[in-house]
């Protein structure tokens, strides 16, 4: 648990969170600084999770072919590269095309490249026991400095008001910052062994990464799964969901309402574990995620701004239980070698199947602000956790033999 290798790709995952807690906010603020409307926005923001998606893909499947440290260089490097052309480009094209192949991310959660290729790495030195605190572990780090990231999307505003700058400057300012951030990554990655990878007695593991064969069929059936439920996920990426309260109550950006979710959030992961460790996984991802989702329905009934962010705040401390249990399971029925493939496929789902969310959102938004895209969500979400129970429910990890039932 206290392993180097964990430390730096901890420290990797809270600055990225730092970096995509500002953008998922500053993204359409941004663009219709620029002169875009929300179907542009939208627009945007799917190409980002299709490109994510792809290149996700490709990485998981072409892992075994490369040490993980050699693909996490490559994604930082690809981070950075975003981060610079953001602040240097202005036309929509050009902009569609760097949100395709590069690593913003809309949502309050992750959908990067790192995803699948940090999962591999991280339970290949923990026992079946600890390995679902480990991904807590990683899931509060990056909750608790997305939140941070959150309350760093006022800082456009408080520079345009304090020293007069520019708000096109200051917001351009904020995405070379995210390339700087990319840097720093790579900075960490840079010390990583050349096989990077753990047994439980602390040597190094040679093992390369495989494609899948073995877990083939219960990996795509948990990706169908995943599909459906990043499809409704993606009507409500936070970038979204940001534009939907600016456009129905005038919430603004710099408020704390995305720090306070993100907070909620990670404190939600500490008793995920117990759940966890009480109830079992899959149980975990549906019971907690159940109620989340019949909330968000709610949310676009409440009659003022403040029954809005009440319903969003007990969501948000529901929601994401399910994130780290997620992954603990995917990582735990796989054999130890197709993990970064099983990941890649199973994470997949998070860029590919709710790219169509954002565009459909936005253009839910240009002809109401009544908040359809949030009813949609949730309607979708619950389907998926009650074919996830009925699938999945016999299927255990290793550590689930005690678990009745």
């Amino acid at each position: 648990m206290n392993s180097p290798i964990l430390t730096r790709i901890l420290w990797v995952r809270g600055l990225r969170a730092f970096g995509d807690g500002y953008v998922s906010l500053l993204l359409p603020v941004y663009l219709i600084e620029l002169g875009m409307n929300p179907f542009q926005v939208g627009t945007i923001t799917t190409a980002t999770l299709i490109g994510s998606g792809i290149v996700t893909l490709l990485a998981g499947f072409q892992a075994y072919r490369f040490t993980y440290k050699t693909l996490l260089l490559a994604a930082t490097a690809l981070m950075a590269a975003t981060g610079f052309s953001f602040a240097a480009i202005t036309e929509f094209w050009p902009l569609l095309l760097v949100a395709f192949v590069g690593t913003l991310n809309p949502s309050s959660g992750d959908v990067s490249l790192f995803l699948p290729l940090e999962h591999a790495v991280l339970s290949r030195f923990v026992s079946d026991r600890q390995r679902t605190a480990v991904f807590v572990r990683y899931s509060m780090v990056g909750a608790l400095v997305a939140a941070a990231g959150a309350l760093a999307a006022g800082l456009p505003d408080f520079a345009a008001a304090s020293i007069q700058i520019d708000a096109r400057d200051a917001l351009q300012a904020m995405f070379v910052l995210y390339g700087i951030i990319g840097l720093l990554c790579a900075a960490i990655y840079a010390t990583l062994p050349e096989e990077t990878g753990s047994t439980e007695t602390g040597a190094v593991n040679k093992t390369r990464p495989a494609p899948l064969k073995k877990s083939g069929k219960i990996v795509y059936t948990l990706a169908a799964l995943f599909s459906l439920d990043a499809f409704g996920g993606g009507f409500v990426v936070q970038a979204m969901l940001a534009l939907w309260l600016f456009q129905k109550f005038q919430l603004s950006i710099s408020m704390a309402i995305f720090f306070w979710t993100g907070i909620f959030s990670a404190l939600s992961y500490l008793a995920a574990i117990r759940i966890a460790n009480r109830f079992g996984l899959i149980n975990t991802m549906v019971f907690t995620h159940l109620p989340a989702n019949v909330l968000l329905i709610l949310i676009p009934f409440m009659p003022t701004l403040g029954w809005a962010i009440a319903l969003l705040l007990i969501r948000s401390g529901l929601s994401q239980m399910d994130v780290p249990a997620r992954s603990s399971y995917v990582m735990a029925i796989v054999p130890a070698a197709e993990r970064a493939a099983a990941a890649s496929m199973t994470s997949v789902p998070r860029s590919l199947a709710s790219a169509a969310g954002p565009f459909l959102a936005g253009y839910l938004l240009s002809i109401s602000s009544f908040g359809w895209s949030l009813v949609i969500a949730g309607g979708l979400k619950i389907i998926y956790d009650l074919l996830l129970l009925r699938m999945f429910r016999t299927v255990k990890p290793p550590e689930e033999g005690h678990l009745n039932g």
